[in-house]
């Protein structure tokens, strides 16, 4: 399992609204690339975003789903890009009481060939990666006028 972790000039609330923009999605995740379709009530767990990864014209149509979700502070997923397999990603959320909020994420390959290959090269890959899709999501929580989001009732 590989965590990156950036401090964001901004609110829980705000980068999980954030986070609850699915059509967002390739503003922030590195290797998204066109967003096909959101199930309504994403991000609430079972809720998909339908999406293509990689670079055009190998990009492949997939999704990714929504384990778990706690409203402001952690939302859990499962990306899939076959034929390179799946990961697990837990985002977390931590208030700094300052107006700020210490965003953390995890991701650890689950499925196909990147879970049989848990390397430093690897890590080093996803750590890179991911550090820059939390630089992409700090800059549109900071930045971008919120999006609306209405919680599932």
């Amino acid at each position: 399992m590989t965590e990156v972790e950036l401090v964001v000039q901004a609110s829980p609330r705000r980068v999980f609204a954030e986070l609850s923009d699915g059509w967002a999605y390739t503003g922030w995740v590195v290797g998204a690339v066109h967003i096909r379709d959101v199930d309504p009530d994403w991000p609430q767990p079972g809720s998909k975003i339908h999406h293509k990864v990689g670079c055009w014209p190998f990009s492949v149509a997939d999704d990714t789903e929504s384990l778990e979700c706690e409203q402001d502070r952690r939302l859990v997923l499962q990306a899939r890009g076959w034929p390179l397999g799946e990961a697990t990603v837990e985002i977390l959320l931590d208030e700094q009481g300052d107006g700020t909020t210490l965003v953390r994420m995890r991701e650890a390959p689950t499925a196909g060939p990147a879970s049989q290959l848990d390397n430093s090269a690897l890590r080093w890959l996803l750590r890179v990666r991911n550090a820059e899709a939390l630089r992409r999501l700090r800059d549109r929580s900071e930045n971008r006028p919120e999006p609306h989001y209405t919680e599932p009732q």
